[in-house]
């Protein structure tokens, strides 16, 4: 039998630094390829057999891993975090970078992340551009409105963005430039595109087979909405992955970052080392998730005794995920805790 060569892949760009070594140690050959797909199926044609891989999580990891993890007995990804604080050294290029993930993979010390499966990759995709749709809806709104308040025009806010409304606010303005008439249609036929784009997303997304029952689950939480089930359901990908609720509360961002050094503990505010989407989404679902559910009412009422609201909603936001998690890996509906008892 072959023995396994070990392969070490610093990807960038524009190239892709590799390191190829045997189970001892020994350096076979490292070089740079083009990060084009015609340039790395022949460089895969000229790789020794078998094979084991590594490379770091970047922007570009996602289509280098789904082709060339069919050639491979196994490519892991690392987390970069980590791997930086392991290779830290004074010497640093690309060369140097993939020799040390590969001697990483070949001593079982390489720091590895999770890689969600390819579908769940592409409908994450999909929900984030959705988000950025959101965030250019938000905008516009915000534009709309400074140049209202910019001409002097008296406007409800409340209602300013109904359709209607908007039609008759443009036709009774009186001594505005023709300019600011111009940007306010341009703005609101923008604001109109974005939002149909946003919702055709969602449906989509809604109704994917792949995610449709864990999504519906989900919805069964009161205060959990349909935006909640998809962010949660894409971006933790496979549940199980999660040993304890402690585990996937860390990877939301909704604890505190911990200093600890002779005895003595240090809390900071909420760690910054987390998945922003979920814990933007949470916590906005948490503001607004007790006046529905009676059990995330009664977690709020008593944060609230001990600490201030946002200590509270960061409270309910801990245990939605509790929640969540424990329904996705027994695979249930929701109960509240009375019932379930």
């Amino acid at each position: 039998m072959n023995s396994i060569h070990y392969i070490g892949l610093d990807v960038h760009k524009k190239t892709l630094a590799f390191c190829i070594k045997n189970p001892l140690g020994g350096l076979l050959r490292q070089g740079q390829v083009a990060t084009d797909r015609e340039a790395l199926k022949e460089w895969i044609s000229t790789l020794p057999q078998p094979w084991v891989g590594a490379m770091e999580a970047t922007m570009f990891s996602g289509w280098i891993y789904d082709l060339l993890r069919p050639h491979a007995l196994d490519l892991k990804v690392a987390h970069p975090e980590m791997l930086r604080a392991i290779t830290a050294a004074k010497k640093k290029n690309d060369r140097a970078d993939a020799e040390r993930i590969v001697d990483l993979l070949r001593t079982d010390l390489l720091p590895e992340c999770y890689m969600a499966p390819t579908p769940i990759r592409d409908l994450r995709r999909v929900l984030r551009y959705r988000s950025m749709t959101m965030r250019s809806a938000v905008k516009l709104k915000n534009r709309i409105s400074s140049l209202l308040m910019e001409t002097g025009i008296v406007y409800s806010k409340k209602r300013l963005h109904g359709r209607r409304y908007f039609q008759d606010l443009l036709e009774r303005l009186d001594d505005v430039p023709p300019s600011v008439v111009d940007l306010l249609q341009l703005s609101r036929g923008s604001l109109e595109m974005f939002q149909g784009v946003q919702r055709q997303l969602l449906r989509a997304l809604h109704h994917d087979p792949l995610i449709a029952e864990r999504v519906r689950r989900l919805m069964t939480i009161p205060g959990v909405g349909e935006v909640t089930a998809l962010t949660w359901v894409l971006e933790i990908g496979d549940p199980h992955r999660f040993s304890s609720g402690r585990k996937a509360i860390s990877y939301c961002g909704l604890c505190s970052a911990q200093r600890e050094s002779g005895g003595k503990e240090m809390r900071g505010p909420i760690s910054k080392k987390r998945n922003k989407h979920l814990q933007h989404v949470l916590i906005e679902a948490a503001k607004l998730a007790p006046h529905w559910n009676p059990e995330l009412a009664e977690v709020y009422a008593g944060a609230l005794v001990k600490g201030h609201r946002n200590r509270a909603t960061l409270a309910v936001a801990r245990k939605m995920v509790t929640i969540m998690l424990a329904m996705e890996k027994r695979e249930v509906d929701y109960r509240p805790q009375q019932q379930a008892a």
